[in-house]
């Protein structure tokens, strides 16, 4: 399986779609969301290397895949 990093924002996505389908993605705080992302079995990058910017980017993918279940 492949490897994921802060730049695989639809990867990690999907993941924590699986990991927390009940959970509105946009209820989730950044430090949550960072802590959710590092947990995650798939995922080796550096924990240091996440921001804002990449940590909206994954909310934003995640919250597109939760949406299209909502319905």
């Amino acid at each position: 399986m492949k490897k994921l990093s802060w730049q695989d924002f639809e990867d990690i996505g999907l993941s924590l779609l699986e990991a927390h389908p009940d959970v509105d993605p946009l209820q989730v705080r950044f430090t949550d969301l960072r802590e959710w992302v590092l947990a995650l079995p798939d995922f080796e990058d550096d924990p240091m290397k996440s921001n804002e910017g990449k940590l909206e980017a994954i909310q934003m993918a995640w919250f597109e895949e939760w949406k299209d279940i909502q319905n």
